[in-house]
């Protein structure tokens, strides 16, 4: 009886370990989903460091918000690396502007099919190139509106909600705070611009990038080239801009942080109007820049506008 209760508890134990073992890698599974719902945060993904940005304020600590190209980085013919290729394929979500900005990203999009995509500027007010090769395609840089920036933080919103809807309170109070900032910013430009009178708002720039900041505040833009490319700063582009400041007599030339500004300096040669500030537009700066945020981006832009033409 004694060897039948040993080989019954044996027997029994040895179900137990079995039991445990099968189990183990289940049970690790569900551990590691508690940490991925409770502790971890959304890796989400944006085509440039305008987008990460208000993609980190709508998100804040729920989500982790990268930028595939670094500040500074020309992004409408960036080339992905194969490391960048990586960085796609593990984030929760990509965010990218649209309107034929980052005709990159289709390599991007087609190697992760899996991962949700989110398209930033839909349901813009967008605004066509007004000539030159692009005549007729839609003007990518709506974020130079705040009013069109306000789009973009609620297509963010509505996305992230519906990735994590847990969330979703959170995101939404982030979404209206920091619309209220754009809706103050909006206000606050307009205000500056107004300084400017009505013989001297020519804006002048390397990049036709500034039609929907030209749209909303009254200004008139000239630029040398619709879209950055490789084409761009032909002689007849480049003299086409110095007839116009010599008959409109506009004081000073603008160009962008992401251009060399070499062949605006020809325009000022040509016609002894002083080179202006820098305007940022596709790029934010640095953290220790002068641009680091979307919002300081158009106040800084904005400023050396005012100030490049008021001198």
């Amino acid at each position: 009886m004694k060897n039948i209760f040993i080989i019954l508890t044996l027997l029994l134990v040895l179900i137990a370990v079995v039991f445990l073992f099968v189990n183990k890698d289940k049970t690790t599974n569900n551990i590691n989903n508690v940490v991925n719902n409770q502790g971890e945060k959304i890796q989400a993904l944006s085509t440039f460091t305008i987008i990460a940005d208000m993609v980190g304020e709508v998100g804040g600590d729920r989500v982790e918000s990268i930028s595939l190209t670094k500040p500074g980085v020309e992004i409408h013919g960036y080339e992905p690396t194969p490391s960048d290729l990586i960085r796609a394929s593990q984030a929760d979500i990509i965010f990218e502007n649209g309107l034929n900005l980052e005709l990159w990203s289709a390599k991007l999009r087609s190697s992760i099919p899996d991962v949700t995509s989110v398209v930033v500027s839909e349901g813009v007010e967008v605004r066509s190139i007004a000539e030159g090769a692009y005549e007729g395609k839609p003007n990518p840089h709506a974020w130079m509106s705040p009013k069109q920036g306000l789009v973009y933080v609620e297509n963010i919103r509505k996305a992230l909600v519906d990735l994590a809807p847990e969330h979703e309170a959170y995101f939404n109070a982030n979404a209206e705070a920091y619309s209220q900032k754009l809706i103050a910013l909006d206000k606050a430009l307009s205000d500056s611009l107004s300084v400017l009178p009505d013989t001297n708002r020519q804006l002048v720039t390397c990049e036709g990038a500034f039609t929907y900041l030209a749209k909303d505040y009254g200004l008139e833009e000239h630029y040398i080239w619709a879209i950055n490319d490789e084409s761009g700063g032909s002689p007849q582009q480049v003299a086409r801009i110095i007839d116009v400041v010599k008959e409109k007599k506009i004081p000073a030339v603008f160009c962008e942080s992401t251009v060399e500004p070499r062949i605006q300096q020809e325009v000022v040669q040509a016609t002894g109007a002083k080179m202006g500030g820098v305007l940022y537009v596709d790029s934010l700066s640095t953290e220790d820049g002068p641009a680091p945020t979307y919002i300081a981006l158009l106040t800084v832009t904005v400023n050396n506008i005012i100030a490049g033409l008021t001198k």
